[in-house]
């Protein structure tokens, strides 16, 4: 995988809100996701693009139990990381980002439109420009956020070149 040590497990991909998205993608049993319902099923889609606070971050799953998002930066960071993964190699290995079985989709492409791609950079850029105005700084050190910052300002030059 590309990702794997570059930027998933490297600050990105090791929370978590990373294992209850892989979970996520799991249980949607498609080959193919859009950013767009990604963000609607979990409620991002209700922050305005704004990911500094996290607000009510959940999906309902097909068995109708509810999973909760603790950071909306979290999120954001892991998708940013999967899409790249995407652009890369296509799709990206559930076995490999779970460790284990994927279920009956092993794998899934997530797939955004140019504005959603612009939106994502901008969201990206406002974390790395000031890491520490965000939530997660409450759980984390100065120096995690800004190391976590620097590795995605890495990935943002990959994904959005």
């Amino acid at each position: 995988m590309y990702i794997e040590g570059r930027y998933w497990n490297n600050f990105i991909g090791d929370t978590d809100d990373s294992l209850t998205l892989v979970d996520y993608l799991a249980d949607k049993r498609k080959e193919e996701i859009p950013l767009s319902e990604i963000f609607s099923d979990t409620g991002l889609d209700r922050q305005g693009w704004q990911f500094r606070e996290s607000g009510v971050l959940e999906y309902q799953d097909g068995e109708g139990y509810f999973s909760e998002f603790h950071y909306a930066i979290d999120l954001v960071t892991d998708l940013a990381a999967l899409l790249l993964e995407c652009r890369v190699s296509g799709s990206v290995s559930l076995e490999e980002l779970q460790g284990g079985d994927g279920g009956p989709v092993s794998r899934v492409r997530i797939t955004a439109t140019e504005d959603e791609m612009t939106r994502m950079n901008q969201a990206l850029s406002d974390f790395v420009f000031a890491p520490l105005d965000y939530d997660l700084s409450e759980m984390c050190s100065e120096e995690e956020m800004q190391k976590l910052a620097e590795v995605c300002k890495s990935l943002m030059k990959e994904l959005f070149r």
